[in-house]
């Protein structure tokens, strides 16, 4: 059984899907392909089938890193899917916490940024409104927090890697 991830934003066009094909490249060059699985949502509606945003998508592809993905919404049964959930910010973990009344699953819910190596920002900002730097800023923010979240599912796996060359 692979390690499942899910990555959540506000709206999954914007910082999720980057985290997801971020994830997915790092995964790719680690050759855990078949080990660790990823996906994205939003805890919002706003864009349900959209494409990611082409600003991220360019300033994704600037890295190598390519962007795919359709826009869909968390949903309750995400908690029983994945074995971690990544929110980009505060407002997004809250989001998710609000669907487990219980706290059953609260352990499964984390933050990005806590995976950060470099970088000292406790959330992804929402680049939404911004302009090109806002963009560049989260596709460095998540190739940090990234490979530190690689590393951390390694160790706390077990996992064996193979890097690709």
């Amino acid at each position: 059984m692979p390690y499942k991830l899910l990555f959540v934003c506000l709206g999954n066009i914007c910082r999720s899907p980057s985290a997801e094909n971020i994830m997915n490249h790092l995964i790719d060059q680690a050759n855990l392909s078949d080990r660790i699985v990823c996906d994205s949502a939003g805890t919002s509606s706003y864009h349900i089938g959209s494409s990611p945003d082409r600003r991220m998508t360019q300033a994704a592809n600037q890295r190598g890193i390519k962007m795919a993905g359709k826009a869909r919404q968390f949903k309750r049964d995400d908690f029983e899917q994945f074995d971690l959930i990544l929110a980009m910010d505060q407002d997004n973990y809250e989001n998710i916490l609000y669907l487990d009344p219980s706290g059953k699953y609260r352990q499964k819910v984390k933050l990005m940024c806590d995976f950060c190596h470099q970088h000292t920002l406790k959330e992804v900002p929402d680049p939404y409104y911004g302009g090109p730097e806002g963009f560049n800023q989260v596709i460095d923010l998540l190739l940090d927090s990234c490979g530190g979240l690689l590393e951390f599912i390694i160790q706390e796996q077990g996992l064996e890697t193979a890097v690709k060359n």
